[in-house]
Formats: C-alpha cells, sequence, structure tokens
C-alpha cells in the first residue's frame, strides 16, 4: 500500500483559490487512482473529485465541477487538486484517497487530511 500525505490547505477568502496537493510513498504509484473527499464539522465525508491511474479519465462532484481540477503527476508520485472560486461551505478538512480499482471506487488508502478554511 502506499502512504500518503497531503499538503496546501490553509485559509483563503470566498473566491479565492487552492492547490491541494497529496504526496504518496512507494514506486507503486501508478498502479492506484486517486481521490479527493472533505469532511465538514458534523458532517459526513464527502467525495470531490478522482482520476484514473494514468490520469486520463476524471470525474467530479456536481459541487465542485467546473471550478475544480484533479491532477497528477506520476513522475513525482503526487497528485494535485486546484480549488478555484471557493466558498465558506467549502471549509473542510480535505483528504487524499488511493484504490487500485479501476472503477476509482472503494478507496482503501487514506492519508491524514488537510484543513481548508474559507471566510467569508
Amino acid at each position: 500500500q502506499v502512504q500518503l500525505e497531503e499538503s496546501g490547505g490553509g485559509w483563503v477568502q470566498a473566491g479565492g483559490s487552492l492547490r491541494l496537493s497529496c504526496a504518496a510513498s512507494g514506486r507503486t504509484f501508478r498502479s492506484y487512482a486517486m481521490g479527493w473527499f472533505r469532511q465538514a464539522p458534523g458532517k459526513e465525508r464527502q467525495f470531490v473529485a478522482a482520476i484514473s491511474k494514468l490520469g486520463d479519465s476524471t470525474r467530479y462532484s456536481d459541487s465542485v465541477k467546473g471550478r475544480c481540477t484533479i491532477s497528477r503527476d506520476n513522475a513525482k508520485n503526487t497528485v494535485y487538486l486546484q480549488m478555484n472560486s471557493l466558498k465558506p461551505e467549502e471549509t473542510a478538512v480535505y483528504y487524499c484517497a488511493a484504490t487500485q480499482a479501476t472503477s476509482m471506487n472503494d478507496y482503501d488508502c487514506w492519508g491524514q487530511g488537510t484543513q481548508v478554511t474559507v471566510t467569508s
């Protein structure tokens, strides 16, 4: 299994942008599809975006479609989430996750998360 470490969280004003990164350990990064999720206080974890093993397919939740872009650099073992036009309700801990399933579901490796706070 890979180990995942997120970075790039912080404070941003509504309408601003952040770029999250998730670095993976190991030499098998390209065998994992990657996803980003978020969890706000008192709420269930929510899917944000996913990218296939080679980066040729992506999927987004309706709430972020058009404002966020997921990408990956397999040479750097890193996946990114570019978030634009952020809203206060998107304040949450953001997690990256990995799965070997081609369907980009059933994630079984998770990072510790990075806090994103969007102020109004």
